[in-house]
């Protein structure tokens, strides 16, 4: 069964920081490109930041030089260092897991919510 648990979401000030991990399991790692994904209310669920399974990178022009994503392959996780945080960044981040082998794979945490608020 695969699993994908996100973490580390809360409130934060305006100019604040925060880390999101997500750990996998069920799933070879490594295989898969991973990304980090936002809901607004009343928005549609957007890319914030991919890492491929070979560390390439690619982030949304809106938190570009203020999150940086990362992965841990020995421990099946994924990060995302969130800085100087707005608060138009307040959503539910999920986190996604994709490859294609033969077919689409793909799988989805529940998210963790962000706040930026005073």
């Amino acid at each position: 069964q695969v699993r994908l648990a996100e973490s580390g979401g809360g409130l934060v000030q305006p100019g604040g920081s925060l880390r999101l991990s997500c750990a996998a399991s069920g799933i070879i790692f490594s295989d898969y490109d991973m990304g980090w994904y936002r809901q607004a209310p009343g928005k549609q669920r957007e890319s914030v930041a991919v890492i491929t399974s070979g560390g390439s990178t690619n982030y949304a022009d809106s938190v570009q030089g203020r999150f940086t994503i990362s992965r841990d392959n020995a421990k099946n996780t994924v990060y995302l260092q969130m800085n100087s945080l707005k608060p138009e960044d307040a959503a539910v981040y999920y986190c996604n897991a994709a490859r294609w082998l033969v077919r689409f794979f793909e799988y989805w945490g529940q998210g963790t919510l962000v706040t930026v608020s005073e």
